[in-house]
């Protein structure tokens, strides 16, 4: 269901005009939105990042990576899905992949960005995509699956984000979320990219279980490379001269030999092995229906 912004009625589905008053979602710039004012660009996201991320994530072996466990997540512990939402979708990429290997979903995208949202319509025109902020959720047990990829760290208001969250999903529904993790390895790039916290498992299960989650699976990834994310978290410049671009500059062989490690992990992971310690932090939990 769906709060209709105009009678308030929770008859309203998905982005489908309100069946009570009729009134459907207000559009901007050809996409339905839930924001009635604008975003601050740079308070918790740089609009200028979404074309420089659209040209690197597919051969990225971070998010080519992440985007395989995301992918084994889902299929394992959302089986039975039919709808899916990913909160904070950027350029689409995950979505994408998503669409790829279960075209019978029905995706939908939100951004609170708009920037990102033409991006993310060309890689997967099927998904609907929405303006909204994850503070101010209208949906109530809407969606069987939920997605939030490395997007709650840049959300003050967390708490609150996980509890719409909560109401958003059907009983029974899931929610899979990715964060980065250990405030040790807080640096210039976390401040660029507007982060607001890194994460660690008490806290961040402490959040879950105060929102009605029941967790799932819970571990660290990017656990191998952790030594090398550190080496290079140290030699960051300060702040005014971080390059944001300068962690995509790898050598390809490199690059591919890091995503090879990730792949070794993601198995273990699947095997059921979870690692304590790791730039990243995927959780996986359900609404108790």
């Amino acid at each position: 269901m769906r709060r209709c912004g105009t009678c308030r009625s929770l008859s309203a589905r998905a982005l489908d005009p309100c069946p009570d008053c009729g009134a459907a979602p207000e559009l901007r710039n050809g996409v339905a939105t839930f924001c009635p004012q604008p975003p601050i660009d740079g308070e918790s996201f740089r609009s200028s990042s979404f074309s420089k991320l659209a040209k690197v994530e597919a051969g990225s072996f971070w998010f080519r990576a992440r985007n395989r466990l995301i992918l084994w997540a889902l299929k394992k512990y959302g089986h039975s899905a039919q709808n899916f939402l990913e909160i904070g979708c950027g350029t689409g990429y995950v979505l994408s992949g998503i669409a790829q290997e279960l075209p019978y979903l029905r995706l939908f995208g939100c951004e609170l960005y708009g920037a990102g949202l033409p991006f993310a319509a060309q890689r997967t025109p099927q998904a609907s995509f929405m303006q909204m902020d994850a503070c101010d959720n209208p949906f109530v047990a809407e969606f069987d699956a939920i997605g939030a990829f490395d997007v709650l760290e840049h959300i003050p208001q967390d708490a609150l984000a996980l509890g719409q969250i909560h109401a958003a999903l059907k009983p029974g529904g899931v929610l899979l979320l990715t964060v980065p993790q250990h405030a040790w390895l807080w640096s210039a790039s976390d401040d660029y990219a507007c982060h607001k916290r890194r994460y660690n498992k008490p806290g961040l299960h402490a959040l879950l279980h105060e929102a009605g989650f029941d967790i799932l699976r819970s571990t660290s990834f990017v656990s191998v490379l952790l030594p090398a994310m550190l080496a290079s978290r140290l030699a960051q410049h300060a702040p005014e001269n971080y390059n944001p671009m300068d962690e995509f500059r790898i050598n390809p062989l490199l690059n591919r030999l890091f995503e090879a490690m990730l792949g070794c992990e993601s198995r273990l992971i699947g095997l059921g092995l979870n690692f304590p310690l790791g730039g990243s932090r995927l959780v996986v939990a359900r609404k108790p229906g």
